[in-house]
């Protein structure tokens, strides 16, 4: 069985080498980056993905453009450069866009109040972390999405997690562990194809043996969050009841309502472009708000019925701008809004600010700099598994991508793994471990802003709930260490 590779461009992607720029000199910005956003978040908290640190990243930018310049590279080059990540990021942005639309829809369709609604009706709270990940997992093994996973049954699952009063960062690192599971097991999953591609492996070699850590990550990850659910202290239970009340009081709450989320699933496994069945997804929910929940719509236009004009008005509020729906459960007023397109604005903001940073990073060469001097110091077997990962970790901090930090590390490493005879499933099981999954846990990461924002949750909030992400890259190390199911090509003497 052959599998088109989605990411198959991102193969030749030019690697700028700039010799005459040295490690120190490469880390300015980095160092430069990180202070200033350290700071930056000790000033302003959580509101500083709001504006602020976006700014900040821009000057991280100018710290890297002053580098090349004192390095003889050129405005156009670096400029250049910028505009190739930029041009990268447009199908996520659109993506961004569409989800916001979506989440709309699904809202004032009483989609995600049906799921919210059913959902705690099954889920307790004891099992409710667990039962995230194992959800996920499989939607995500099914759709190969991690991304599409976040924004169809993860957003309805952190909002059945704040109706049981659970963290919301407990509830999007449950969700984010079982998504990146699924998205990197996968055969559908683009990084679960480019990874054995720049390593020079098959895909199905590459999943089989992604397995020999991965299932034990993901084991210890379910134990986790089965730990934590006997032991967190849950308000939860004793308003469910009046939550249930106010859910079927405000909404028409049926069993067809899961047909718009199904469609959108079988699509994706279908193979449908994401952006195609987010679109078809939000234009079915609008459908069904209109079918199933004529007073909701008529309502956001302060209309006391459902006329054409006032459909439309309300349908199209949903998608563009945020929308509350008013209950009478305080809980659920909060819950019951959707931040429609507009709302994704400050995340698209964050991304291309970020690409601005990746892409002058990438222009001076300092990227290629940076993974040479790790891969220098891979003197043994453990020192280049090591090294790839802290390649992997340093581009998803630099370039802002975590098709980056698969494709460089990938062509860079790919001849130090076949000349000690590792066969390359080593390198493509570890960019994954370390590339793929860590994305998430960079708040100016294409991943992290994305899930951050679809979400709802900071990525500081989530982080050390999202157990798989940061578990991954540990235990690929500990296996490489231990000498554990390390293939080879041919015997070292």
């Amino acid at each position: 069985m052959s599998n088109k590779n989605p990411n198959a461009h991102r193969q030749n992607e030019h690697i700028v080498d700039n010799k005459k720029l040295n490690i120190w000199e490469a880390l300015i910005p980095v160092f430069a980056l990180i202070a200033m956003l350290a700071y930056n978040v000790y000033i302003f908290g959580d509101d500083a993905i709001n504006g602020s640190n976006q700014f900040i990243l821009l000057l991280g930018g100018a710290v890297a453009a002053i580098v090349g310049f004192s390095n003889k590279v050129s405005y156009k080059q670096m400029l250049a450069e910028v505009a190739e990540n930029v041009k990268s990021t447009t199908g996520a942005i659109l993506i961004l866009l569409m989800v916001g639309a979506l989440a709309g829809t699904w809202l004032i369709s009483g989609i995600i109040p049906a799921m919210i609604y059913y959902g705690l009706q099954i889920l307790n709270p004891t099992i409710f972390l667990a039962a995230c990940v194992v959800i996920c997992s499989i939607i995500s093994i099914a759709t190969g999405s991690s991304w599409t996973t976040a924004a169809t049954v993860g957003i309805a699952l952190i909002g059945i997690g704040e109706a049981l009063g659970i963290s919301l960062g407990m509830t999007a690192g449950a969700v984010l562990s079982g998504a990146y599971f699924g998205d990197k097991m996968s055969p559908l999953s683009d990084t679960t194809n480019l990874a054995p591609a720049m390593a020079g492996g098959e895909l199905f070699d590459h999943i089989k043996y992604m397995s020999i850590t991965t299932i034990p990550t993901i084991t210890l990850t379910l134990i986790v969050f089965i730990i934590l659910g006997f032991t967190i202290d849950s308000t939860g239970p004793a308003d469910t009841q009046s939550i249930l009340e106010s859910i079927d009081g405000t909404f028409n709450i049926n069993g067809w309502l899961f047909l718009v989320p199904v469609a959108v699933i079988l699509l994706i496994i279908k193979k449908t472009p994401p952006l195609a069945a987010l679109l078809i997804g939000t234009l079915l929910g609008a459908v069904f708000a209109l079918i199933f929940q004529p007073e909701v719509v008529a309502g956001l236009t302060g209309a006391k019925e459902l006329t054409f004009e006032s459909g439309y008005k309300g349908v199209l509020q949903a998608i563009t701008v945020k929308t509350n729906i008013a209950t009478d459960s305080v809980a659920l007023n909060d819950l019951f809004s959707a931040k429609g397109m507009g709302g994704m604005l400050s995340t698209i903001w964050l991304i291309v600010c970020a690409m601005v940073f990746g892409g002058v990073m990438d222009g001076i060469g300092a990227l290629s700099r940076i993974t040479k001097s790790l891969l220098s110091m891979a003197k043994t077997t453990f020192g280049l598994f090591a090294s790839t990962v802290g390649s992997c970790l340093a581009l998803n901090v630099t370039a802002s991508d975590q098709y980056l930090a698969i494709v460089v590390p990938g062509k860079m490493f790919v001849k130090a793994y076949a000349d000690r005879g590792l066969a390359p499933e080593n390198l493509s099981r570890t960019l994954e471990d370390s590339g793929t999954v860590t994305s998430v846990l960079i708040p100016w990461n294409t991943c992290g802003a994305y899930h951050s924002g679809v979400l709802g949750v900071s990525v500081a909030d989530y982080f050390l709930y999202a157990v798989f992400n940061w578990l991954s890259p540990f235990m690929t190390l500990l296996f490489a260490a231990l000498n554990i199911k390390i293939k080879q090509l041919t015997a070292i003497k």
